[in-house]
Formats: C-alpha cells, sequence, structure tokens
C-alpha cells in the first residue's frame, strides 16, 4: 500500500475567522484569509510537513483532493519545488458537499488499491501513518486522548469534543460517536480513543459514499460512510490504537503552537 489521498477541499471558515489574540505573521495571516490551512507558512507550507511524513512512512503516491479554485495548491507541487519521493496527482471536488463525497473524487487515482485518507490541516505521527500502510484490511487510527492531551496543541475543551471510537471486544470499530456527552465517555473503557479521520479504507468505501444521504447538516459525511460499510456492506474496520498526539491546524490561535513544534524540522519530499 503506497497511495495517499489527502483532503484538502474544506473551505477553511474557522481559519478565515479574524482573532486580535492569535500570534500570526503578515504573510501567515494573509494565506488565513484564503481559508487554505494547508498552505499556511510554518517557514514553508504546512502540507509539506504532513507529506514529509507520509514518504517517511513509505507511501509514495498522493492524490490532493483539492476545489477548482484551489490553482495556489496546483501550481507549488506541480512548478514551485520537485518531489523525489512522491508523485502527487489531483482530484478537484467541485462543490464543498462533505468529506465522503471529497473522498469519492479520488475513486479513479486509488483504481481498487487501498490506500490512507487523512485531513490536510493534521499533521498526523509516523507511526500511525506507517501502522496504517502495513494493516491487513480496512482501518482507522484511534489516537489515546490522554496522548493527544499531553503532548498535541489541541486545547483540553476542544478535545472533549472530539469523536470517540467505540470498539467490540476483538478491536474492530462499531461506531464513531459524535461530539460525546460526559455520561457516554464515563461509560467508555479506558483508554478512551479519538478520530481524527486518518484512515485506511479498499474500495468499498466508495460504495458506501455513494450509498448515503446527507447529513442533518446538509454533508455527505464520512462517518456515516464508514458505518454503513460496517452495518450494511460488511467491511470490519480495526482500530489502531495509537499512543501520539496530532497537531491541529483548524484556526489562526493554532497557528503558533504549530511553528513551535515544526519550525526547522527536516522536509524531504
Amino acid at each position: 500500500m503506497d497511495k495517499a489521498v489527502i483532503l484538502a477541499r474544506g473551505l477553511g471558515t474557522r481559519m478565515r475567522k479574524t482573532d486580535a489574540s492569535a500570534e500570526v505573521s503578515r504573510e501567515q495571516a494573509s494565506i488565513a484569509e484564503t481559508g487554505l490551512k494547508a498552505m499556511i507558512p510554518i517557514d514553508r507550507p504546512f502540507l509539506d510537513y504532513v507529506l514529509h511524513n507520509l514518504a517517511e512512512a513509505g507511501y509514495k503516491r498522493i492524490c490532493l483532493v483539492i476545489g477548482p479554485e484551489h490553482d495556489k495548491v496546483r501550481t507549488y507541487y506541480t512548478q514551485s519545488i520537485k518531489c523525489k519521493r512522491l508523485s502527487i496527482d489531483f482530484a478537484v471536488q467541485y462543490e464543498p458537499l462533505g468529506t465522503a463525497d471529497a473522498v469519492g473524487a479520488a475513486e479513479a487515482f486509488a483504481d481498487g488499491d487501498p490506500f490512507l485518507v487523512i485531513n490536510s490541516d493534521n499533521y498526523y505521527p509516523l507511526e500511525a501513518l506507517s501502522g496504517l500502510r502495513h494493516l491487513a484490511g480496512s482501518g482507522l487510527a484511534a489516537f489515546v486522548r490522554e496522548s493527544m492531551l499531553a503532548g498535541g496543541n489541541i486545547p483540553a475543551e476542544r478535545i472533549s469534543k472530539f469523536a470517540v471510537v467505540q470498539t467490540d471486544e476483538q478491536g474492530f470499530m462499531t461506531r464513531i460517536i459524535e461530539k460525546p456527552s460526559e455520561q457516554v465517555l464515563g461509560q467508555l473503557p479506558e483508554p478512551i480513543c479519538l478520530s481524527m479521520n486518518c484512515w485506511h479504507f479498499g474500495p468499498v468505501i466508495f460504495d458506501a459514499c455513494r450509498a448515503i444521504s446527507p447529513s442533518p447538516r446538509g454533508e455527505l459525511e464520512l462517518p456515516d460512510a464508514v458505518q454503513y460499510a460496517i452495518e450494511s456492506l460488511g467491511e470490519r474496520f480495526t482500530a489502531m490504537v495509537v499512543n501520539a498526539p496530532v497537531l491541529d491546524l483548524s484556526s489562526r490561535c493554532d497557528i503558533s503552537s504549530v511553528f513551535d513544534k515544526l519550525a526547522g524540522s527536516e522536509v524531504s519530499l
């Protein structure tokens, strides 16, 4: 397995919002106004660090799912830099219809092969990317909440609202619980693990993405497609427990903490 799909189509609504308390440079603020979180400069575009870890984990073929207006991303990765370890393709999601629709845009790239799916605004630890690459069958990285709190950049109040992974006794995911209540969290066994949209998929996911209806938010959402794959298509998803944090770049207040952790890091694409 050497294919990875990166979801970079989001509108970046939270990143576009100005925040007087956020420590950002003029260049960072300029990119933030466009909503292109993946291109926020941390010495170099944030997405470069994400791609470096993919290369380190053994992935070779990358598909960036972008919008038709994202010429800046396409130009940077086709003209501004040369990648020696990675080949980068593009899939266009013409309307921001949700994460399941974004994955569906990469079906031709997947071409029947297993592939990784990650967000463009998260920096995932190498052990998660490598572990999923060697996983036999579909699965997701289930990030231990305490590790996220201890080593990441996401405030505890935000993490408390993140989706949690529910599993059976064999370690297979049964469902993702969005915005769990304290009562629900109290009923889950330790360690409590979070979904950060880091998946190993096979081709069945495309059938699931086509089968679901829009959520109450009006979007075709990937967790709904995964649930459909489990309940209607008989797919099993291994919950691979990861004791390492994910860095998040959702809003302007995240930029300085991500900069502190990544600036100066080696990048080899």
